[in-house]
C-alpha cells in the first residue's frame, strides 16, 4: 500500500479516545514482536518509545488474555521478562465482497486458518450492507473461536473491481455498481476500528496463490478470476503489481472482438463479453424455464453435456486468447485460474491452453503453466489476510 493510502488510513481513527490510543500503543508492540521476535519488557520500551510502565501494564494484559507468553530472563546481567507472541496472538482478518456474498477468514502467523464462513448477500446490496454484514459475521466468528479482539492485528478486504489505491475509493468498471465512489477503506476502518488494507480481489486471489496455495517459489505469476467479471492479479518479480495508481489486471476488457456486444465498461467486444459466467449463462438458459446457476453449469460440464461444454470451450479459447498476451508481455511461470468454474476441471483449462499457446510466442506458450487453484471460492479471503501479514513484516 503506497504512504498516500497509509495516511488516509491513519487520519480517519479517533487517536483521541483512551481505548484508541491503548490499542494502537499494543499495536506497536505486537508489530515489534513480529519483526523482532521475543524482546524483553525494556527492550520493548526502547524500541516503542513507550514508557516501562506502559509496556509493563499492557504487556500484563495481554497475558491475561493469551496474546502472548512471558518468562524470566537476564538482559545486561538484571532480572528481566522475556515476552513472547504466541501463535494466536497475531491474528489477520480476511474479508472478501462478491456479488452475492461476503467472506470472512481468521488466519494466525503460521498462516493457518482459525476461522472462515461466507454468507448471502442480495445482488445489488449497498457498500453498507456489505460492511455490516462482514461486521456481524467477524463477531459470530470470534464469540466461536473465543479468539479476543485484542488479538487481531489488522484486516485485509477485496471486492471485484479497481480500486484507487491514492484513496482506497472503489472506481468505475467494479462488478458492485453500487459501490463506486465509496472510500471502502475509509468505511471499513470506521465499523472495524482497527487498520484495514484493501485490494482488488484477482489481487488478492494472486498473493494467496504465492502464500497459502502451492506456487509460493513462482516468482512471476498470474492469477485469473473468472466469475460475473474477469480480472487478472499479478505477482512480478516475487511482488504483487499495482502499476501506477493501482488499477491492474483488467483483462476482462481486453478487446477480443471489435465488433461484438457493448461491454458494461462503455467498449465493444471486451473479453467479458464472451467468457464471463453471465455470458455462460445467458447462453445456456435459453430454452429453460428459469435461468440457470453457476453451479448448473459446473455439474452439467461434469456430466458431458454437450452444449454446456461448447460454451466452456469457447469461453476459454477467448480466455487463452487474452493470457497470450498478457505471457507475451511479462513471461510468467505458472497462470492459475480462480473462480467459481474451478471444479470444472480440464475440460475448462485445455481449451485455455490451446488459446494461450495458440497466442503466446511458441516458447513462452510450452514453458508457462497453466493450473486451476487449489484454494477455490476461499482464495481472495486467504488472500486478504496474507495482506495483512505483508504488511506488518510477516511474509512465508
Amino acid at each position: 500500500m503506497t504512504a498516500d493510502t497509509r495516511s488516509t488510513t491513519s487520519r480517519h481513527r479517533n487517536p483521541g479516545s483512551q481505548t484508541a490510543l491503548r490499542h494502537l500503543n499494543q499495536q506497536r508492540i505486537i508489530e515489534t514482536l513480529l519483526s523482532t521476535g521475543p524482546s524483553t519488557q525494556a527492550e520493548l520500551s526502547r524500541q516503542t518509545g513507550l514508557s516501562t510502565a506502559t509496556v509493563s501494564n499492557i504487556v500484563r494484559v495481554m497475558a491475561e488474555s493469551g496474546l502472548v507468553s512471558t518468562s524470566p530472563t537476564t538482559s545486561s546481567g538484571r532480572r528481566a521478562l522475556s515476552v513472547t507472541l504466541n501463535s494466536n496472538g497475531a491474528v489477520a482478518v480476511g474479508i472478501d465482497f462478491g456479488r452475492r456474498h461476503v467472506r470472512v477468514a481468521l488466519a494466525n502467523l503460521g498462516y493457518q486458518s482459525l476461522a472462515e464462513r461466507a454468507v448471502a448477500l442480495p445482488l445489488g446490496h449497498r457498500a453498507s450492507e456489505g460492511i455490516e454484514a462482514a461486521a456481524e459475521l467477524l463477531d459470530t466468528l470470534l464469540d466461536e473461536t473465543g479468539i479476543s479482539r485484542s488479538a487481531l492485528i489488522g484486516a485485509g478486504a477485496g471486492i471485484p473491481g479497481p480500486i484507487d489505491r491514492r484513496s482506497g475509493t472503489v472506481v468505475q468498471g467494479a462488478i458492485l455498481p453500487e459501490w463506486v465512489g465509496i472510500n471502502i477503506l475509509q468505511e471499513l476502518e470506521h465499523r472495524l476500528q482497527m487498520p484495514v488494507y484493501v485490494d482488488n480481489d484477482a489481487n488478492l486471489g494472486a498473493l494467496a496463490e504465492v502464500t497459502w496455495g502451492p506456487h509460493n517459489a513462482a516468482s512471476n505469476l498470474i492469477f485469473v478470476k473468472i466469475g460475473t467479471g474477469i480480472g487478472a492479479g499479478l505477482i512480478l518479480n516475487g511482488a504483487p503489481y499495482y502499476g501506477n495508481i493501482g488499477i491492474t489486471g483488467e483483462i476482462g476488457h481486453a478487446t477480443i472482438a471489435e465488433h461484438g456486444l457493448v461491454c458494461r465498461c462503455g467498449n465493444r467486444g471486451c473479453l467479458e463479453t464472451v467468457a464471463s459466467t453471465s455470458i455462460m449463462i445467458e447462453l445456456l438458459s435459453r430454452g429453460t424455464p428459469s435461468p440457470i446457476s453457476v453451479e448448473d453449469i459446473v455439474r452439467q460440464a461434469r456430466q458431458g453435456d454437450a452444449a454446456t461444454l461448447r460454451v466452456i470451450d469457447d469461453a476459454g479459447l477467448a480466455i487463452g486468447r487474452a493470457l497470450g498476451n498478457v505471457a507475451n508481455l511479462i513471461n510468467p511461470e505458472v497462470i492459475v485460474v480462480g473462480g467459481p468454474l474451478a471444479d470444472i476441471g480440464d475440460a475448462f483449462l485445455d481449451p485455455i491452453r490451446r488459446g494461450l499457446q495458440r497466442h503466446a510466442v511458441p516458447m513462452v506458450g510450452e514453458t508457462t503453466l497453466v493450473a486451476m487453484s487449489s484454494l477455490g471460492e476461499r482464495a481472495e479471503a486467504l488472500g486478504a489476510a496474507a495482506l495483512v501479514f505483508q504488511h506488518t513484516g510477516i511474509r512465508r
